[in-house]
């Protein structure tokens, strides 16, 4: 539980107070987490894993909103309303532990530890400038500066020529989360093979073969 960020700040009995109230659930890979209109009663944090939370459009179409790593949260929406329902869908990408934390038990530990409460809130605002930020991107930006933004954000630490990237979501995910089409990402994609600047070596691993193309191409 020390990977948690909003528990890590913590010391290790007040850590192991909490650890008490905490219940670990293993899910297979396609089980659901909890599903849309199901109570919201429980805190998740993803111990191992991937979980894929998104959102059902009436046309039936699902809608990405984000993959759960190690260390991510869902769920603390059920400390504001008992009668607060899930609007959302998560299930296990792959075979993924959690530990589930019930809602009074959860209000319990931000009495305790306020400090926790502070993490919280910080999360949620990280969160809510995230989806500001790809709301004025799906209005104001195309399709192919969203998907450089999108790769770049993939990178870890210093990018650089002959970097590979693992991409985390299908091109039909992909498509989603930057509300265009895959006929439109795969066109992308192989827009930037041809111009050199990547390489597809699988539908989730890219190589980035002209770095400041990239950039150049998302101007």
């Amino acid at each position: 539980m020390l990977q948690v960020p909003i528990f890590n700040h913590l010391e290790a009995d007040s850590l192991a107070l909490i650890h008490q109230k905490i219940h670990a659930v293993e899910f297979k890979k396609g089980e659901y987490l909890f599903r849309a209109e199901e109570p919201t009663n429980t805190l998740y944090i993803i111990q191992s894993g991937a979980v894929r939370l998104f959102h059902l459009l009436e046309s039936g179409k699902e809608q990405l909103i984000r993959i759960l790593k190690p260390g991510d949260f869902i769920g603390e929406w059920s400390l504001f309303s008992q009668d607060r329902q899930y609007e959302d869908y998560a299930y296990a990408l792959v075979d993924t532990k959690v530990c589930q934390l019930y809602a009074d038990d959860f209000k319990e530990v931000l009495l305790s530890y306020p400090a926790v409460s502070l993490k919280i809130l910080e999360e949620m605002s990280r969160r809510l400038q995230a989806s500001e930020k790809m709301t004025s991107r799906v209005a104001n930006e195309s399709v192919g500066t969203r998907l450089v933004n999108y790769l770049l954000g993939q990178l870890p630490g210093q990018a650089s020529d002959a970097h590979l990237i693992n991409l985390e979501l299908s091109r039909k995910e992909l498509a989603a989360f930057l509300g265009t089409t895959p006929e439109t990402i795969s066109r992308k994609f192989k827009e930037l093979e041809t111009l050199n600047i990547i390489k597809s070596l699988s539908p989730r691993k890219i190589k980035i073969i002209n770095f400041d193309g990239l950039l150049q191409y998302a101007n």
